[in-house]
């Protein structure tokens, strides 16, 4: 069943009420496709560089070139804490909230195999590595008081145009908030005010100014297994190639409240809850090369295929209302009011955008490098398609190669030694992927980061710090102020490694 419920979309953008079956896809198109870059605290620290880079577990994910470099074999994993905060401006007024996880978001092993050097093959290194490629977990909130609207007025616009019959559970607009604002009496056809009214136009008897508020609670991630092999050939040209199989874990708790303390308004509250969750499996292919012309200059590339996405996700909502013993027709009056949706099941694939990525590393004899990435994708690349049979997304995708762009995400880092100890610092830029800027708003993702090392014959430990910065608009239905979100997170990444 092809329906992303109306509101539903999980505290992202929404624009507008007429595209937002389409848009709520489209920006779910978005946030699957805009992965990060991960890895261990080493590669993090340095602001995720790791195209022209090598000898660690993380490139059996980004380019399996690097793996490659190994000369022996290597175990790391890599625990950490995050701490996701926001801060929310809606109608004047501003909300914090925060919440923070621990989390494993990378680990791996490499078996390094050495040869005799034979037409200048080397060695080669075979990895298998976990990382967490996007992190959902965040909180935030609003509240204001709304002069120009109230969600009810959406409710109205959303249902006008069709009879009664629209909510009816065989149909489209059942298992909605609009059909949940019906069954709890928010909204009516004009037809039973008296002879004369339509029934295809609606009204509601609450007309109060609302006190609004909400909280939006994400939670999961994307993780993908990579199962990669790297070649070395002459300590000159290293190739690598790896199959990833990405996971998708994504839930979202959304409380709206609109309160109305006049106190001759018929109700005094209504309270809409609404969960969705998105699970599915992914399959990907990534090679790449590092070319490394003189010891003090390395280049390499990667080239990361769609990921080819099966998505299962399950929404269902329920609304309450407080009314005032209010008399909605002829002997019948209102006080507690409540109903609920079914769990609404949908069930298609996804294909994300080609990643295309290139960087170079700059060695400072043996005092340590500094080392930078660039990365190309086209956002408006992203496809929906079914095998059910007469569900269209081509609409859907539509929409999604006029609203996105292709953008450049930039990462740059290096890495002082001083003996055994080691010195990191980088920033990366993942550039606003919209065609036109929404609400006013840029969504660039900036990060900056730092980290300090250990090395040991048998033992390493790296230690990173990341603050990452992003904004982005809300919008709670569609003639709604939009929310401006700053939502800030600041990991703590600890890796510990046995090279054997």
């Amino acid at each position: 069943m092809k329906c992303k419920i109306v509101f539903a979309i999980m505290g992202l953008v929404l624009l507008g009420v007429n595209e937002i079956f389409a848009q709520s896809y489209a920006e779910e198109a978005l946030f699957i496709s805009r992965i990060q870059p991960g890895g261990s605290a080493r590669i993090q620290a340095m602001g995720g560089v790791q195209t022209a880079l090598g000898g660690d577990v993380s490139s059996a994910y980004y380019n399996p070139a690097g793996l490659g470099m190994y000369n022996r074999s290597d175990f790391s994993i890599t625990p950490g804490y995050t701490i996701a905060g926001s801060s929310s401006s809606y109608l004047g007024n501003t909300t914090s909230a925060s919440q923070s996880n621990l989390i494993i978001p990378n680990f791996g092993i490499a078996f390094h195999t050495n040869k005799d050097g034979n037409k200048g093959f080397w060695g080669g290194t075979f990895a298998v590595n976990f990382n967490r490629i996007n992190d959902f977990n965040n909180t935030f909130s609003y509240t204001g008081r709304n002069t120009n609207n109230s969600i009810i007025d959406s409710f109205i616009n959303n249902a006008r145009g069709a009879d009664t019959l629209q909510f009816e559970s065989n149909s489209y607009n059942y298992d909605t908030p609009t059909g949940l604002a019906y069954r709890n009496f928010l909204i009516g056809p004009k037809s039973i005010l008296g002879p004369g009214g339509s029934n295809t136009d609606y009204f509601t008897d609450v007309s109060g100014i609302p006190i609004q508020s909400e909280t939006v609670k994400t939670s999961g991630a994307q993780n993908q297994w990579s199962f990669s092999y790297g070649v070395n050939f002459s300590d000159k040209f290293f190739v690598g190639a790896g199959i990833g199989l990405t996971t998708l874990n994504y839930k979202s708790s959304k409380t709206y409240t609109e309160e109305f303390p006049d106190a001759n308004q018929p109700m005094s509250k209504m309270v809409l809850n609404e969960s969705l969750s998105l699970t599915g499996n992914g399959i990907n292919a990534t090679i790449g090369g590092i070319y490394r012309p003189i010891d003090k200059v390395q280049f390499g590339f990667s080239v990361a295929t769609p990921t080819s996405y099966s998505i299962n996700d399950n929404y269902n909502a329920a609304m309450s209302t407080t009314w005032k013993n209010f008399q909605y027709y002829p002997g019948y009056f209102l006080n507690d009011v409540n109903s609920d949706t079914r769990v609404v099941n949908s069930q298609y694939n996804l294909s994300t955008p080609w990643r295309l990525s290139g960087g170079a590393t700059f060695f400072l004899q043996k005092k340590g490098f500094v080392s930078a990435d660039v990365e190309w994708i086209n956002y408006a690349h992203s496809s929906y398609s079914s095998n059910t049979q007469g569900v269209d997304y081509s609409d859907d995708n539509t929409i999604i190669k006029g609203l996105y762009k292709s953008s450049l995400n930039i990462r740059v880092g290096g890495e002082y030694r001083l003996k055994d100890y080691r010195v990191r610092a980088g920033y990366r830029l993942m550039s606003d992927p919209y065609n036109t800027q929404q609400n006013n708003t840029n969504q660039t993702i900036s990060s900056y980061s730092a980290g300090v090392g250990y090395r040991a014959t048998k033992f390493y430990i790296d230690i990173a710090g990341v603050l990452g910065q992003t904004n982005y608009p809300y919008k709670p239905y569609d003639i709604a102020t939009p929310v401006t979100v700053s939502k800030t997170s600041t990991s703590i990444l600890v890796t510990v490694g046995f090279p054997f």
